[in-house]
């Protein structure tokens, strides 16, 4: 494949996984603190769909195409810029596991209670907090990928 056509791929993910990471965590966490139960239901039900149709795929596009094009411009494996991304992926990964498993049972729990007519349990409560934990080192694990990935330090 031609190494441009690759590279544009490698950014157009990245700024994917950025971005919908970004955006829809905004959306989440303000959503939720204004405690409007049906507004949390609905935007809970699009993040789980936005992590799906946008970030899983480039959890996986992302470590191809970056492989791919340090070995074909010639960067060594060992490079610190490198070292530290990989490094900082598996971080932003080992977050964003669990965050999609939260953000499944925040949806489901949000649903329940629209449906029963009751409040956001003490669990989505709990849950949101573990959410929010997880998700400042995940943004800034990526936000320094993105750095690495545009200034390749020596």
């Amino acid at each position: 494949m031609d190494y441009i056509v690759v590279k544009w791929l490698h950014i157009l993910s990245s700024t994917i996984l950025f971005g919908t990471g970004t955006g829809t965590a905004f959306f989440m966490f303000f959503t939720c603190l204004s405690r409007n139960l049906q507004a949390t239901a609905t935007v809970a039900r699009l993040v789980v769909r936005a992590d799906w149709l946008f970030t899983t795929p480039t959890v996986f596009i992302q470590p191809l195409t970056g492989f791919y094009l340090v070995h074909k411009a010639g960067y060594a494996l060992d490079s610190t810029w490198l070292a530290w991304s990989i490094a900082l992926f598996i971080v932003a990964g080992a977050c964003w596991l669990p965050v999609v498993w939260l953000q499944i049972r925040m949806r489901a729990l949000a649903a329940e209670a629209v449906a029963a007519g009751s409040d956001l349990p003490p669990l989505f409560w709990r849950y949101f907090k573990i959410w929010t934990a997880l998700g400042v080192p995940a943004f800034i694990a990526i936000a320094v990928i993105f750095y690495l990935m545009v200034a390749k330090p020596v």
